[in-house]
């Protein structure tokens, strides 16, 4: 069995969603199908996720709903008018945003989120329309009905129960159609995944029914070494380990969302990318482990947007307790950390600028001054990630020297530097304005002149 998922780009319209029928119907083996909302069909398109956080906001704040509503049911009724199915879905979908937004608005988020979720479970039951309307029958199934969630406030995760009420649906004749993004609590709240939540989907169906394969189509032939926009035509690569692909995934590759690998990999699912627009192509394969190359880096990412909290004291490695106090005051302001580097006396704190404020840095300056008594404390902010990722680079001596080479040859500064115990990548913090120039040449050092992967 495979299940496969189709990205926003895929289902943007008639002409895709067309594509996605004919790949599905090309192997039976594929009977579980994840859909996304309507994504962009140009580049100047606004996707109809946009749409209908607009037409959230607009309830919020009064304005004129049915107009929005309008508005996002045009784009449905393109789809349904182009495949030729009747006015009963259009119907559908407009009565399912009316009652949407009449529901309780007290909670501001979870309001909006039921309003986004729409994008995604009307899709997927056009969708389903369509293929049983061409001899493929279908059946979409809701997530309320099997996807159960945990509670807020924590980050949104599938239950085990609810790999036990989506494990049924290998036993169903029908090609099943569900909605990427969301789920529900045992209480019956919907709750969205994190950016990338209908990759999450997938994987939480492939690893449920215990699938031989995941299909993850996208608008991209394979996953690339770099960034293709920023790197003249990079090689591609054919295989990749799940630990590879995370440490990609978390430092800018936005082709698969990081955290939809936990699923599969814990199962040892293969997940390969592939192109909607192009379904020949090989594409890339994520497996548990992958014979080696000759290369010993597979990629390079880059991700702007963040900061470092710098913490200096004198005797600092003498003190017991230090580094956990510190971590205790970044977790009482509610923000996550990347990376802990240290010496003896100095300890680098690396956070996602997002969570940050001029008020909550302020506020931790001062509390690490005064309840830590530390020498200098402060924050460096408008910095990039450069991360390096590659099974084969704890069997290669002087890669980190070289990599400090091709990034001083651009005239950049290095600001942090951090190895994990895995050896599988190694990140360096720098200028985000060097970011583009330092992702040129390191790829020009580890890959200039090597085939495909």
């Amino acid at each position: 069995m495979i299940v496969c998922k189709f990205g926003g780009t895929s289902v943007a319209n008639a002409e895709q969603i067309k594509k996605v029928a004919n790949i599905v119907k090309s192997n039976p083996e594929r009977r579980i199908v994840a859909v996304s909302a309507p994504g962009k069909r140009s580049d100047d398109d606004i996707k109809v996720t946009d749409l209908l956080i607009d037409l959230a906001n607009t309830a919020l704040a009064g304005g004129n709903v049915e107009e929005k509503i309008q508005i996002v049911v045009a784009r449905y009724r393109e789809i349904t008018d182009d495949l030729g199915l009747d006015l009963t879905m259009t119907e559908i979908i407009t009565q399912d945003l009316r009652d949407r937004i009449a529901v309780d608005r007290s909670n501001i988020a979870l309001f909006i989120d039921n309003i986004k979720a729409s994008g995604e479970d009307n899709n997927a039951k056009l969708i389903a329309n369509y293929f049983t309307s061409i001899g493929m029958p279908a059946k979409y199934v809701s997530p309320k009905e099997k996807l159960i969630l945990n509670d807020a406030p924590e980050r949104t995760f599938a239950l085990q129960e609810a790999y036990v009420n989506l494990s049924e649906l290998k036993n169903e004749e029908e090609i099943i159609i569900f909605p990427g993004f969301f789920g529900y609590t045992k209480e019956g709240v919907l709750r969205t995944f994190d950016r990338g939540g209908s990759d999450i989907t997938g994987s939480i169906l492939a690893s449920a029914v215990g699938a031989d394969l995941y299909e993850n189509f996208t608008d991209v032939d394979c996953v690339f070494a770099a960034n293709p926009k920023v790197v003249n035509d990079p090689v591609d690569i054919k295989e990749i380990t799940y630990r590879e692909m995370r440490e990609l995934s978390y430092a800018g590759f936005s082709v698969f969302h990081d955290e939809a690998l936990m699923p599969v990999y814990k199962q040892g699912i293969p997940v390969k990318i592939k192109n909607t627009n192009n379904p020949s192509a090989q594409g890339t394969l994520i497996l548990p482990t992958r014979s080696q190359s000759n290369r010993p880096v597979t990629g390079i990412a880059a991700d702007g947007g963040f900061s470092i909290l710098y913490v200096s004291k004198y005797l600092m490695n003498r003190e017991v307790g230090f580094g956990r106090k510190l971590l205790q005051i970044i977790e009482e302001e509610n923000i996550s950390y990347e990376h802990t580097p240290s010496g003896l006396d100095d300890i680098s704190v690396i956070i996602r600028s997002d969570q940050l404020c001029a008020e909550k840095e302020a506020r931790i300056v001062k509390r690490v001054k005064v309840e830590l008594c530390a020498d200098d404390v402060h924050f460096r902010n408008d910095l990039s990630m450069i991360v390096i990722v590659g099974e084969g680079m704890r069997h290669n001596t002087g890669l980190a020297a070289r990599a400090a080479s091709a990034i001083s040859s651009t005239g950049a500064n290095i600001e942090m530097i951090n190895q994990g115990s895995s050896e599988v990548s190694l990140v360096f913090g720098v200028r985000s304005k060097f970011e583009n120039q330092i992702l040129k040449g390191l790829y020009q050092e580890f890959f200039a002149a090597i085939p495909s992967i």
